[in-house]
């Protein structure tokens, strides 16, 4: 399937809250779409990870990550375990490529999710697989990096503004 077109900050959808999957079988081509996306996304620009569900425009709890050899399909995940203990790094994301913004993260996390098959799996991470899956679930609650910037920060991309205004 071809990539998607990536929802850039300044659309409301980012800001929707993804609802639970319902139905594995239904929810395929959504994942396929995921890793086309990412695809393109990492063969155009040179960077990325992961992707979720809502960045696409398709508002439900799934996300796809590809990191350091690893696939993973989460479906409906949630936390089970965010550490006390953080640390601070520079975050992009694709809903706003040209932007890097200082933030704070959980140093490990384990969450539990259904993989593609709709079996249940747990995983737990620390570092930047951390960092990545923090990102990502951010995502499905309609929380965005720039929500997390030390400090807060309020911006929206020239291609969106663009898109949405100049018109």
């Amino acid at each position: 399937m071809p990539a998607k077109r990536i929802i850039q900050l300044g659309d409301p959808v980012l800001r929707e809250i993804s609802t639970p999957v319902v139905d594995i079988v239904a929810v395929q081509p959504v994942l396929t779409d995921l890793r086309d996306t990412l695809h393109e996304f990492r063969r155009t620009h040179g960077f990325g990870r992961g992707i979720s569900a809502v960045q696409i425009g398709v508002p439900v709890r799934v996300v796809y990550i590809e990191f350091e050899g690893t696939s993973y399909s989460l479906l409906n995940p949630e936390w089970e375990f965010l550490s006390d203990q953080k640390f601070r790094l520079w975050d992009d994301c694709f809903s706003f490529p040209g932007l890097l913004v200082w933030l704070e993260r959980s140093e490990t996390v384990r969450l539990r999710y259904l993989d593609e098959t709709g079996t249940p799996g747990s995983l737990e991470a620390s570092g930047a697989l951390s960092e990545l899956l923090q990102h990502e679930l951010d995502h499905l609650d309609a929380i965005l990096a720039i929500d997390r910037a030390l400090p807060g920060n309020s911006l929206c991309t020239r291609e969106e503004w663009q898109r949405r205004y100049s018109g």
